[in-house]
């Protein structure tokens, strides 16, 4: 136990996750005594504000380390891959917002609200952080399983051109500005592909348009995004049987991933019951109206932190299935809030031992 607060190192700091992280960390209560700002060669001797405070852009480094308790990583995979036991060998904590070790067994996979207690079960010093089409809907789905007892999820998702990055962002807002001239498109086959021009990270237009595809190309099919969906979920609820079909699709929206679900439970569920117990979930907040016309959207949720949940309705022909639409920002509880949540329970060790 100490009295010193611990230090954090932020690698990949001004980057889309990155500048997210810095302003969460400015409003969520202080746990943390310096916090370092890492990020590539070409952006160092950048100034970051975080906490109120200009703090210097430092080049990833081994001895950028030395002296840090945690360290969170929000950088591609291969980054992570290489740096993240580096940091660990230097004493850090590594909890890391990329691909690189989700599936791994030996790294725990954490959503605080849902497996907290994994964070401690780390023996390579290493915690992931999920993907963020799944940390949009686990937190609800947790709280749900908790209670009633999942046994199948199947799952559409509508997700954010943000998900690929600044890219994604750039892409869209230039396809959106290139169509919105004109108001005959999309009225022709090709139409709003020729108008669109460059298509970025993405198979076809987004603008005026959804791609039924997220991720890279998989077995029989399936895209990475997809298997994502159901390994994670998996892991991070304890149930490695659980059944789960994904179907991932870009939609034109800048941040928030929103998600249409189909649960199957043990026993039987009303929706009365669902939204009770959603309503009382940390993290989660219910958004359920129809007949006043609310919902989730994501234009409404973005840059919110709770995952939200509406159109909660008991299947049709099932009583022990629900259907319903969550809606969560990508770039705060898909990707930094989390990271920055899973970072703080492993700062409660240095504070209490």
């Amino acid at each position: 136990m100490s009295n010193r607060l611990p230090t954090l190192a932020i690698v990949g700091a001004t980057g889309a996750v990155g500048s997210v992280m810095l302003d969460i960390l400015s409003t969520r209560e202080n746990v943390w005594g310096e916090i370092r700002l890492v990020a590539s060669p070409r952006s160092a001797g950048k100034r970051l504000t975080v906490r109120g405070t200009e703090v210097e852009v430092q080049a990833l480094a081994p001895e950028v380390f030395d002296g840090v308790d945690v360290a969170m990583f929000d950088v591609p995979d291969s980054v992570s891959a290489e740096w993240a036991p580096v940091a660990v060998e230097r004493g850090a904590v590594a909890v890391d917002n990329s691909g690189a070790f989700r599936m791994e067994p030996d790294v725990p996979l954490v959503v605080p609200e849902v497996n907290r207690a994994q964070v401690r079960n780390r023996p390579r010093g290493i915690i992931s952080n999920p993907n963020c089409t799944t940390l949009s809907m686990i937190v609800a789905m947790g709280a749900l399983h908790a209670r009633f007892g999942l046994e199948q999820l199947v799952v559409s998702s509508y997700q954010a051109a943000s998900g690929s990055g600044q890219e994604g962002i750039d892409t869209l807002r230039d396809q959106t500005e290139k169509v919105a001239a004109d108001r005959t498109l999309g009225e022709r086959a090709g139409d709003v592909r020729a108008a669109a021009g460059d298509l970025g990270p993405f198979p076809a237009p987004l603008a005026l348009n959804v791609v039924p595809w997220a991720g890279s190309l998989k077995d029989d099919g399936w895209s990475s995004e997809e298997l994502k969906v159901r390994n994670e979920s998996r892991k991070i609820l304890g149930l490695p049987g659980l059944s789960v079909s994904a179907t991932c699709v870009r939609v034109p929206v800048v941040t928030t991933h929103a998600l249409a679900v189909h649960a199957t439970f043990s026993q039987e569920v009303t929706a009365d019951a669902a939204r009770q117990l959603l309503g009382a979930a940390p993290g989660v907040t219910v958004q359920d109206d129809p007949a006043a016309g609310e919902f989730p959207t994501p234009a409404d949720v973005v840059g919110t932190d709770p995952t939200w949940v509406g159109r909660i309705r008991q299947a049709l022909d099932d009583p022990r299935s629900l259907d319903l639409f969550l809606c969560g920002d990508n770039l705060r509880k898909g990707a930094a809030l989390n990271t920055a949540q899973i970072a703080e329970v492993v700062a409660e060790e240095h504070t209490t031992g």
